[in-house]
């Protein structure tokens, strides 16, 4: 399902926070989203998830103008997770799972064993079946995100909105969701900050005080200029050993001497 921003721009009190985005994702692409803090990813991210309305421009699923659809047409097409959602209500790991099959129930459609399933399934992928008990406030923040992976999941969405998923993960389970969302054969939108996890996106769009200033292939849009214009920081390729994959190294840009190791960072996303 191909999902299209024209020219969205959104303000709060009289504040831009997004300015004339314009953006198409086509069916079945993982889309990066990367940018620095406070340069309107999540504003985007909720403009196409239809959970705000923008002050101007629209958002398209499959050419047909969100405004037009009711909101239970939207939650069986979007899911969506966001950074920070929570509940005081005292429920249990699988009951938050099992909202995610909200937008299919009605009186002529009820709870049914197949919906036991599928809750059953998004628990099992995010590693969280032998929890599913468990009472959401006994749950730590990366158990909780967690959960709310598998909620979307269990809404078996044709478009994904993933906005910073892999906050709270330890880096087994930043790989093992990462992975999963990878191979899921639907449109996926997910915001990162981790800019080489961002490049096993298909395309990367860079965001930038409230502008979407790039968007194609990753090694085409996280260009050293880009980095260190966007981001502040040095960048340069090096071959992991291990797979011959490219990373990126980072280190300051007021260093003037070569970077010490406290002062670099050298992610690798190993699959």
């Amino acid at each position: 399902m191909r999902l299209t921003a024209e020219q969205l721009s959104l303000s709060v009190h009289g504040t831009p926070l997004l300015i004339d985005v314009n953006l198409v994702v086509e069916p079945g692409q993982t889309f990066g989203l990367v940018g620095p803090n406070g340069s309107g990813k999540t504003s985007l991210l909720r403009l196409l998830g239809g959970l705000n309305k923008p002050k101007a421009g629209r958002v398209l699923i499959d050419n047909q103008p969100m405004h037009t659809l009711r909101q239970r047409a939207i939650a069986q097409s979007i899911a969506m997770v966001e950074q920070q959602a929570d509940t005081t209500d005292r429920i249990t790991a699988r009951q938050v799972v099992a909202l995610g099959r909200t937008p299919f129930l009605s009186a002529l459609h009820p709870w049914s064993a197949g919906d036991d399933d599928i809750v059953a399934q998004a628990l099992e992928d995010v590693d969280m079946a032998h929890m599913a008990d468990r009472l959401w406030h006994t749950l730590s923040g990366g158990e909780r995100q967690r959960v709310h992976i598998a909620r979307a999941l269990a809404q078996q969405p044709k478009i994904l909105l993933l906005d910073e998923p892999t906050n709270h993960l330890d880096i087994r389970h930043q790989l093992s969701i990462l992975e999963l969302v990878r191979q899921l054969p639907i449109t996926v939108i997910i915001s990162l900050h981790d800019l080489n996890q961002a490049m096993e996106c298909d395309r990367i769009g860079v965001m930038d005080n409230g502008h979407l200033i790039a968007s194609g292939l990753p090694y085409e849009v996280l260009t050293a200029d880009r980095l260190k214009q966007t981001f502040g920081v040095h960048a340069h390729l090096i071959d992991d050993p291990i797979d011959g994959k490219q990373i990126m190294r980072f280190s300051s840009v007021g260093a003037i001497s070569k970077p010490s190791r406290h002062s670099e960072l050298t992610l690798s996303l190993l699959r």
